[in-house]
């Protein structure tokens, strides 16, 4: 149970959750918007949350969208992991969501909540970055369409007041290969110790990561040293383990010596598969 009481606001269109959240806001309400609801739920309980209002984005067309319009995937930020997997619609995406948690939670996890929360790993944005995706943002300053990698770094920025409405990715994605592998350390839906996602296309293979920083990530300096096929794989990614952004996490799941051999067997064998060897 959540120590303390909150409002619970459920808005019908985009600019009616902007404008609540404003009002809200202004009342010292400290509003969230909200939509699966399980963080703030888990982080609430231990006093790490704390609201007065929750604006459910459930009820608004545009957040629960599930469509291919105009050659491009449009995924609603409300939809949960699970409708994500079942739809078929962007497999990639699909099943990097289905390592998430439990089905039971999965069935009340949104892909939006997913990539915005306060939990580090936030994988559900790893196959976006892959794709070059785009997001739709609401705000108090209107709407805005931007690419992924403009606005996620090691977490989406969004302004005070803004949400995630939806993702859009180009269907020419859904046909190039792809592998996502979780490795845990013991139990099947405990966070990961490594989560790599990567696809082959034209260009050569893309990586994204998650759990082997205190943030998900895609690494050009990475990606770069991957596709030298001239060098050897093994030294390929010793060179690339080198280059990660940020120090490798180290905790209770793993040290950081321990992560680092399981993202290199897991490099290895995702590299193999996509025909990089």
């Amino acid at each position: 149970m959540i120590p303390y009481n909150f409002e619970y606001y459920r808005p019908a269109t985009l600019h009616e959750a902007v404008s609540l959240f404003q009002q809200l806001d202004a009342h010292d309400k400290s509003p969230l918007y909200y939509s699966g609801g399980t963080e703030i739920i888990t982080l609430g309980r231990i006093n790490q949350v704390y609201t007065g209002a929750v604006i459910d984005l459930k009820q608004i067309p545009e957040c629960r969208m599930l469509a291919v319009l105009e050659q491009k995937m449009v995924l609603g930020s409300a939809l949960t992991l699970s409708e994500l997997h079942d739809s078929r619609v962007f497999p990639l995406l699909g099943e990097t969501g289905a390592g998430v948690a439990d089905r039971t939670s999965r069935n009340k996890i949104t892909f939006g909540g997913n990539i915005c929360g306060r939990f580090i790993y936030k994988e559900a944005v790893l196959p976006l970055l892959l794709t070059d995706s785009e997001v739709r943002i609401a705000g108090p300053t209107g709407f805005r369409q931007v690419p992924i990698g403009q606005v996620f770094d090691r977490t989406l920025k969004l302004s005070r007041g803004e949400f995630l409405v939806q993702a859009l990715t180009e269907v020419s994605y859904i046909g190039m290969p792809y592998v996502t592998v979780k490795k845990r350390k013991v139990a099947s839906i405990d966070y990961p110790l490594v989560t790599v996602t990567a696809l082959r296309s034209e260009s050569g293979i893309r990586v994204a990561f998650s759990g082997v920083c205190s943030f998900p990530f895609r690494s050009a300096a990475v990606e770069e040293i991957l596709n030298r096929r001239e060098i050897p794989l093994e030294d390929r990614i010793n060179q690339a383990a080198d280059q990660l952004p940020a120090p490798i996490l180290s905790d209770i799941k793993g040290s950081a010596a321990y992560r680092k051999l399981v993202l290199k067997n897991t490099l290895h064998d995702t590299i193999r598969t996509l025909g990089g060897g």
